[in-house]
């Protein structure tokens, strides 16, 4: 069984992965579903996140150690009104994407970046890890089972959902004593249609110094949405998150990661307590220094911003996260004020989501290593 072990443990924990595979594929129970729901779905109007594929990998941690990994049909999962998950909010998860090539081949992209960040959540959140090999073997072998989910139309992908929630009861208030990680996935077209529009944020805050900003802990989603909803009714699309102390700083667009072009300088605000550390932000940031992009990481003064949409050098602001890769913003709002982007004919951001895009799905070379064959 995958043992979890706390830190004391750790020398014994390293010679022990250095000495022993776990257990193969061959390990983890496969129960398929009786009748396959793919021939009701139409792949070329994908909706984002709402078509579900057949099956799901799920396993629990009992007792101190991860039990009877299993993938079975995509189903509701039972939970006394007790369990923990209801009542104090332990709940992480990460999201991916598989990509299938022209000779149908699969391909995940750097999936242990997601398994690593999975766990720095846990730890946040104190929840068990998972460990790599369990995340790796559940998550290949879920993907074998529903490979002809793997959509192949341009902008399309398998979008992947791991997930663990504390699913041990009672009231008190403390970490549960039982806990459910699943992955689930959903064919899925682009995360975004049309412009997008945010809005600057000026009074709530997505994160705080010392909080769980830097982990894909749900409650911090949660806490979006009645932000979000507001700025929708002055009819912006999303929100640009500020800092919680003087709201002078730009931290992240709506769920992702947010880059600023100033000339031709690209910059984006350094991970902290409050910012989530992206898979895609790091590839952008990899990537652009390799292509001799002049790229910045540092502090963004909503100030610098503003001033550059009025004298003219503010070239682009993007998105960047698993489940639209990169989002060019049209316009942002600021203190009453509106600004719109200017259209240019070749946009940093569409560049750089090529270059990403056609990595993960085998059409040009990988140096980095980024894509992993199923």
């Amino acid at each position: 069984m995958y043992k979890y072990r706390d830190e004391s443990q750790i020398n014994c924990v390293i010679l022990h992965l250095q000495t022993t595979i776990y257990f193969m594929n061959s390990d983890i129970r496969i129960e398929r579903i009786k009748e396959s729901k793919i021939s009701g779905v139409d792949f070329s109007n994908l909706p984002f996140g709402s078509v579900y594929s057949d099956h799901m990998f799920i396993t629990e941690f009992v007792d101190g150690e991860w039990r009877d990994p299993r993938i079975v049909p995509f189903e509701p999962i039972a939970l006394s009104p007790s369990a923990k998950i209801f009542h104090y909010g332990q709940s992480i998860f990460e999201g991916m994407k598989a990509y299938k090539d022209a000779n149908d081949d699969m391909f995940l992209f750097r999936p242990l970046e997601n398994g690593r960040r999975l766990n720095k959540s846990a730890s946040r959140l104190m929840m068990p890890e998972v460990p790599e090999e369990l995340f790796m073997d559940g998550l290949k072998s879920l993907l074998k089972v529903d490979s002809d989910w793997i959509p192949t139309t341009d902008g399309s992908s398998l979008y992947i959902r791991p997930f663990m929630f504390a699913s041990g009861n009672g009231f008190h208030a403390s970490p549960a004593d039982a806990y459910t990680f699943v992955i689930a996935t959903a064919p899925s077209g682009p995360y975004f249609g049309g412009e997008v529009r945010v809005l600057i944020e000026e009074k709530y805050a997505r994160a705080a110094n010392g909080g769980v900003g830097y982990a894909k802990a749900g409650g911090n989603y949660a806490a979006q949405f009645y932000p979000t909803h507001l700025a929708s009714k002055k009819g912006f699309n999303q929100v640009i998150w500020t800092d919680d102390n003087t709201h002078e700083y730009i931290e992240e667009a709506g769920a992702m990661n947010v880059f600023v072009r100033i000339n031709d300088t690209l910059l984006t605000s350094p991970t902290s307590d409050r910012i989530l550390d992206g898979v895609t932000r790091k590839s952008i940031i990899q990537l652009a220094a390799d292509l001799g992009i002049n790229t910045e990481v540092r502090k963004i003064t909503v100030k610098e911003v503003v001033a550059a949409a009025k004298d003219g050098s503010l070239k682009e602001i993007f998105g960047a996260g698993t489940a639209a890769v990169i989002s060019p913003i049209a316009g942002f709002g600021y203190k009453e004020e509106t600004f719109t982007l200017p259209v240019l004919e070749e946009p940093m951001a569409a560049f750089l989501k090529k270059k990403i895009t056609d990595i993960q799905t085998n059409k040009a070379e990988d140096p980095y290593g980024w894509r992993v064959q199923v």
